[in-house]
């Protein structure tokens, strides 16, 4: 027997994360509904689904309620870099905090499940090395960066509540660090900054050292995570870490941007800024076990996704690796 037409709300859907996972839901056949306040998010971003008879646009912010009839809700709704959370930090809490709140009386009207696109910055600069689920992080509370920390500590704080007292079927998410096409060219993320900036000819900007270390998990590997978990049995309401467990410095990842972009302009250093995380890194055994989730896309092969997209993005001949591994400009069109 076909299974029924679900009803999905995606928040932030216009964004980076948020456009690729309308993208899936539509792909295996669901009515989706994509609410943005395009603060972050695009039209650019969502443009080729607009024609798709089963994907409706809605400009709202959640900080504001609002009235929908649905089955699931996937809440992806806050400015995730530094540039934009740290550009209006009060309103980056009321998107947290306030937008968890009206989305989740909404989910326990509609008795709908909601899942949480919540953070590896709640772990803030940890002291244990790969975070699992379990550390309670290390967090400034009245730092730069806490406005979006702790907004979604808690968001995740209501979620649980939500769950406990009222029933809310909830999942919950931590999201790593995550890169592919459809990235905000100036959000001020290290991807997206190493990639404009080599295609720019400029050099290579490195906080610090560069001995710092991230992990790096390509879109479409962390949208199968999200949905995965939201399709998880009843139970199973995390949180969840959906990240890439290899971790590589800073520095190696300029190294390998600048190699498949060929730029020759070097790196130029600056101090590291206020609670910048020194070593961030998921410990992914629950999403293995639970979801039997892992990502598959190497970093070298999401880069050269992303210096593709970007450099169509910014109008510059791009550039390809060779056999061998050099690199040569791609054959004029």
């Amino acid at each position: 027997m076909k299974r029924a037409r679900k009803r999905v709300l995606v928040t932030g859907g216009a964004g980076f994360l948020g456009s690729h996972l309308c993208e899936r839901l539509l792909a295996e056949g669901e009515e989706v509904i994509c609410l943005d306040n395009f603060f972050t998010g695009s039209r650019d971003n969502i443009r080729h689904l607009l024609p798709h008879p089963h994907f409706e646009v809605i400009r709202h912010d959640v900080t504001q309620p609002i009235q929908l009839e649905v089955d699931e809700i996937y809440n992806l709704a806050c400015p995730a870099s530094p540039v934009h959370y740290q550009h209006n930090p009060v309103q980056t809490v009321r998107t947290s905090v306030h937008g968890a709140i009206n989305l989740l009386d909404l989910a326990k009207r509609l008795g709908a499940r909601i899942l949480q696109a919540s953070t590896s910055e709640v772990y803030g600069d940890p002291t244990l090395h790969p975070q699992p689920e379990s550390y309670r992080g290390s967090v400034n509370p009245i730092g730069i960066r806490a406005c979006y920390d702790e907004g979604k500590r808690c968001a995740e704080t209501l979620f649980f509540d939500y769950h406990r007292q009222d029933g809310v079927s909830i999942r919950v998410a931590r999201i790593f660090n995550t890169y592919g096409p459809r990235m905000h060219p100036n959000d001020g993320r290290v991807v997206s900054n190493f990639v404009v900036q080599a295609l720019r000819g400029q050099p290579i900007t490195l906080y610090g050292d560069g001995r710092q270390t991230r992990s790096f998990c390509y879109v479409d590997d962390l949208v199968e995570g999200l949905v995965r978990l939201m399709r998880a049995p009843e139970g199973v309401t995390g949180p969840v870490n959906l990240g890439n467990p290899a971790e590589f410095t800073i520095a190696a990842l300029a190294e390998e941007v600048a190699r498949q972009t060929g730029s020759r302009a070097g790196v130029q250093h600056r101090p590291l800024p206020q609670d910048d995380p020194m070593q961030r890194c998921p410990d992914i055994g629950q999403a293995r076990l639970l979801l039997g989730w892992q990502p598959h896309v190497p970093l070298e092969q999401g880069l050269r996704r992303t210096i593709a997209y970007f450099a169509d993005l910014l109008g510059v001949e791009p550039l390809r690796l060779v056999e061998g591994g050099g690199s040569s400009r791609a054959a004029a069109r």
